[in-house]
Formats: C-alpha cells, structure tokens, sequence
C-alpha cells in the first residue's frame, strides 16, 4: 500500500503558471514592478468586486502592517483583534508598538464574538483609549458575523481590518470576503486556496489608498530625480514573477474552492454517523466558505475518551498531516499579558480541534486513504 506524505494543504499549480514566470524572463521583468504585477491586481479586482482597488505585496503579513499604519495606529494606539488565529493577524500590532487587545470566538463560525468584541471597546472607552481598529478574521475560510461586527464597528467608529488570508473565494450573502472592511488583506502563502510561493494584497475600496500602500510598499520614494525619502517605507511590493505564478493560479481559484467544498463534504458525510465529533460547517445558507481546510471538533465524554491528540497521533502514525486549531493568540507566550475579552470558548476549540487534510490536489487514492484511518480509529 502506497503510504507517501498526505499534507495538509499544499501548493497545486494549474499549468498556466510558467507561461507568465517565462514571460517575464523574456522580458526581463525580473523585478518588483511589471506587467504580471499589474494583471494579477485586475485579475484579483475583477474577482472581488469591480469597486475594489488591489495592491499586490509580498506577504499577507505585509498588507496587515501596511493596513494598520493606512488606518492611523500608532505607538500607544490599542487594535482589538480575534485571539484564534494565526500569529500573523497580530504581530504587525507589536511591529507599531500599539497594544493588541484579544477577543474570545463565537461557536457558530468560530470567529470574533460580537458580544466579548463590544465588551471590550466600552472598557477601552471607559479608560480614554478608544482602540483605533478592529482585526477580524475569517478562520478556515469561514466568514465571521459580518452583520453583527459591522454594526459594532459602525456604532462606535471603529474601522475593520478584514483579515481575509485565509478565505479568498468565501462570501457572505454574495459579497465577496476581502471586501467588507475599510481595508481587506489577502494571503498567497504555499499552503492557500492559491499560492504566489509567497505573497499577499492589500484590497481598498478607494484607489488613493491603494496607491499611497503601494508608495509605502516601495520604500516611500519620493517623486524626484534622486532617491529623497520624507517618511519611512518598507519593502514589501510582490515581484513580477511572483505575480506570474498568481495569474495562473487565478484561472483555477473557482476550481480549487469547488475540490476543497467537495472533501470538506466528504467529512461531513463520513462524521455524520460518528457520534462526538462536530464539522465546522455554514451555519446558514448567508455564509459560503472555500473551506480553505476542514477542522473538527471531538468531545471525548462522547467518543469513549478518544481525543483529538489521539486522531491526530493515529493519522501521524500513517503519514498523514493534521493539526491542531490555531492556539488562541492571548495564550501564547508572547501575548499573555495583553488584555482579552471573552469566556473560554477558543481555549475550548483549541483543545479539542483538528485540522483535516483538505487540499485540492488530494488524489482519490489518498482521500480513501484519510478516511480508512479515520473510521478504524473511531
């Protein structure tokens, strides 16, 4: 039996990719400008929404940090941010010397709770420190409660920064996720729905933001014959090979999005006669995730004592990837002593969660595979 590496999520090209990356070493575009740059921000625009304005950077992580300094953060500043997620939602935060303040999750998208998020901003205002943005992340690919955030941002004056790394071609009611914030911002990380091998966007719904985030993502060279800086810049513009790479994962995002829904139902259907194990799944038909990766929850009271960590050994055990959910950001070593909002539902989540194999290249052979071990173990 074939027992080879099954990943989590790995890059899966679509075959276009090296028709743009010769092109531009044809052309000699060997540089952090160029023709792919330009296509894959209109690509990514026309996808998104028409309205909206795309400047392609260099990481996800990028866009976060150039989002926050575009929203006015400064030292001292206080960012509220969703504790489960990724490190990369909250560094950027320390990057400004602002303070990062972490918000508990909801059960039904496992995402920022709205009541712990309004908590959180009356106390920083009671304490003359209203906080200057709100990071929000659509975990897995999952939309958070865009209705329910928006009218606490709005409430308040509290602009979003939408953290949609993990969720190009999820939407909500339509609209498409990267585009409900002031400022969205994009992942193309190797293991993403598309990859550039590296890289991320900042999404703006006014062009002059964009331009001034491709400004400061080009060491904020001022507009005279000589290099003259009036401000600090960053590096952090994508490359026109990179971009290249991009543009042809762009002619396959629909099709990637379609093969992750389709093994994400595959789980669904092979838990559903496993009692104690919950799918993170739509709630209604309002939410559309790409299901960037398929997580579980286990409850071992219901399940004879068997555990994630148990799963998660067992699959290791056969050559197969999983992990833990996102250890929430305000139990980390480097974040425990910032302020957080809420109960103990992420501290739950992480402690019983599982990420599946869900990538869109997962060959038939490898999918039984996955879900043999899964059955046996249960």
């Amino acid at each position: 039996m074939n027992n080879s590496k099954i990943w989590l999520s790995s890059p899966h090209m679509g075959g276009d990719e090296q028709k743009y990356v010769q092109e531009a070493f044809d052309t000699n575009w060997v540089a952090p400008l160029g023709p792919n740059v330009n296509g894959f921000e209109q690509d990514l625009e026309k996808y998104l929404d028409q309205t909206t304005h795309v400047a392609a950077l260099s990481s996800g992580t990028g866009a976060l940090h150039l989002g926050l300094i575009l929203l006015g953060v400064k030292a001292g500043d206080e960012v509220i941010c969703q504790s489960m997620t990724f490190s990369a939602s909250a560094n950027p935060i320390m990057y400004l010397g602002a303070t990062p303040v972490f918000i508990d999750s909801e059960l039904e998208t496992w995402n920022m709770c709205p009541i712990a998020l309004e908590e959180a901003i009356i106390d920083s205002i009671s304490k003359g420190n209203k906080p200057k943005a709100i990071i929000a992340v659509h975990l897995y690919g999952m939309p958070y409660q865009i209705d329910a955030i928006d009218a606490i941002s709005n409430k308040y004056q509290i602009p979003i920064l939408e953290d949609s790394a993990e969720a190009l071609g999820s939407s909500y009611k339509g609209q498409k996720c990267g585009t409900f914030g002031e400022i969205g911002v994009l992942s193309f990380n190797g293991n993403k729905i598309i990859t550039t091998s590296g890289g991320g966007a900042l999404v703006a719904k006014d062009e002059k933001i964009k331009e001034r985030a491709v400004f400061l993502a080009t060491q904020a060279r001022d507009n005279a014959p000589h290099y003259q800086h009036s401000e600090v810049g960053y590096n952090y513009r994508m490359s026109n090979i990179c971009a290249g790479i991009g543009r042809g994962q762009m002619q396959v995002l629909d099709k990637h999005v379609g093969l992750r829904r389709e093994m994400h139902q595959l789980y669904v259907d092979t838990f559903a006669s496993i009692e104690g194990v919950t799918v993170l799944t739509e709630p209604n038909p309002d939410y559309f995730s790409n299901h960037w990766l398929s997580a579980i929850i286990i409850n071992p009271e219901k399940t004879n004592g068997k555990t994630r960590e148990d799963l998660r050994l067992v699959l290791e055990k056969a050559n197969i990837e999983s992990r833990p959910l996102w250890k929430p950001m305000h139990l980390q070593p480097v974040f425990e002593s910032y302020p957080y909002y809420g109960t103990q539902v992420s501290e739950q989540l992480f402690e019983n969660g599982l990420c599946l194999p869900s990538g869109s290249n997962l060959t038939e052979e490898e999918k039984k595979r996955i879900i043999a071990e899964i059955q046996l173990f249960f």
